[in-house]
């Protein structure tokens, strides 16, 4: 089943693009800078969530991962 139609799954897709935009972002700054508009933009922006919501995104990783673990 793909990802878009399975609720939990499209939460998980959606985590790992905001935590790996925020590390590359961390990592290289360059290559995350360059693109704030257009489709690839979408990586900035999850990027800055990372940045200025990361307790919460810490948060619900754990919870994502406990969920993955208890199923």
């Amino acid at each position: 089943m793909s990802a878009l139609f399975n609720f939990q799954s499209l939460l998980r897709v959606i985590l790992l693009m905001i935590c790996t935009s925020t590390y590359v972002r961390a990592v290289a700054p360059r290559l995350i800078d360059r693109n704030k508009e257009g489709i690839l933009g979408l990586f900035f922006m999850s990027a800055r969530i990372g940045e200025r919501l990361s307790p919460y995104v810490a948060l619900a990783c754990v919870a994502m991962a406990v969920t993955m673990l208890v199923q």
